[in-house]
């Protein structure tokens, strides 16, 4: 169950890339929302001890029970929208403890659990060199379109699209076969457009009317009215950083941060905080810093001694990079408003513990050498 290793072997670089951006995370948390700094240090810390618990724990161990996880997984994800707590017009949290008690988001657990699941799934497959059979391709579908299902369902249109190309990816890498790319791209360009089409109808049902409206203000900005001035109030806040910031916690200069024009500023829109108080300068190397842990992610797989390492590696490297991107694509204006947390900065103790399950595991994959 737990590994041996050396010292030396532990990749220290991913460790402190990670305790670097969840830092940084904790001073912009405070800047933002200064009442939710006391419950993000003790998720920042809870998280450290599971990524350096995890770090310890062979990860084709975690792998054998991939089975009880998918099940788990559907749950959690049933009993959010049957007992959930409705936050905006949208269930995605459980509510422990009571009314006074921790909001659980099990949607971020599922981005963990699916990608072992998947990667030990596709695993078994690839050893009997069955990836492309209708077999495999099916049940792949089946597993996880059903998950993908329950989170759309919440709704949660952006944690759907995220975890819809992280799953894509680790398909790609298991060996999915060019052709079925190919056939797969002639059905969804025209079924893209057949969507635009349907949810501009007046009685569509596949997306709430709010989600319709911001898709559509996005596309076509001059014929709907939809209110996007949660975007443009971003967009000021992040140009008026300019190279250097306004800085953190200062009193002394007007912000938009403190004019209240932007809600979520602790968790989705937490890069409106970042560019107005660390500027451009302070926004790259934050960016940075995210690219290098994604590049780690990238070499991790890369020397992974398995398909199932190989794959969790690859499966965390496009969630870091995939979610990374739509934050703040949608905090810059480059995406329609949808709401999903900057990866160890935002706010959202599920999201962070959840991410620091998956780096654990990453750690433990490191350590094995080919």
């Amino acid at each position: 169950m737990f590994s041996k290793f050396k010292l030396k072997d532990y990749n220290f670089t991913l460790l402190i890339l990670v305790m670097i951006i969840i830092s940084i995370g904790v001073v912009c948390v405070n800047s933002a929302k200064p009442d939710y700094l006391y419950k993000h240090v003790a998720g920042a810390i809870t998280g450290f001890v599971i990524m350096i618990f995890l770090s310890t724990v062979e990860y084709s161990f975690i792998c054998k029970f991939y089975v009880v996880f998918y099940i788990i997984n559907i749950v959690i994800l049933g009993l959010v929208l049957v007992v959930g707590v409705n936050v905006n017009n949208a269930t995605r949290w459980m509510m422990i403890g009571g009314s006074g008690g921790i909001q659980f988001q099990p949607s971020e657990l599922t981005k963990i659990l699916m990608i072992i699941f998947v990667a030990a799934l596709l695993d078994k497959y690839k050893r009997s060199e069955a990836v492309n059979t209708f077999r495999c391709l099916a049940l792949y579908a089946l597993s996880v379109g059903f998950c993908l299902l329950m989170i759309f369902m919440e709704p949660d249109l952006s944690t759907t699209i995220c975890l819809t190309m992280v799953m894509l990816v680790m398909l790609y890498v298991a060996g999915l076969s060019y052709k079925i790319i190919g056939i797969a791209l002639l059905i969804l360009i025209p079924l893209a457009g057949s969507f635009l089409w349907y949810i501009q109808l007046p009685d569509q049902k596949l997306l709430q009317p709010y989600q319709v409206g911001r898709i559509l203000q996005f596309i076509y900005p001059a014929q709907y009215s939809e209110d996007y001035s949660q975007q443009n109030n971003s967009i000021m806040a992040i140009g008026s950083g300019q190279l250097l910031g306004k800085g953190i916690n200062n009193s002394s200069i007007a912000k938009v941060k403190d004019s209240n024009f932007i809600s979520e500023q602790q968790t989705d829109f937490i890069f409106s905080v970042i560019g107005e108080e660390l500027g451009f300068i302070g926004s790259i190397i934050i960016i940075a810093i995210i690219l290098a842990i994604v590049l780690q992610c990238i070499k991790i797989a890369r020397r992974a001694v398995d398909m199932k390492g190989m794959l969790i590696a690859t499966g965390m490297a496009c969630l870091i990079g995939f979610q990374s991107f739509i934050n703040i694509a949608v905090a810059t204006g480059v995406f329609p408003n949808t709401g999903i947390p900057l990866p160890f900065i935002s706010y959202g103790l599920s999201s962070l513990l959840s991410l620091s399950i998956g780096v654990g595991m990453l750690l433990n994959i490191s350590l094995h050498k080919e």
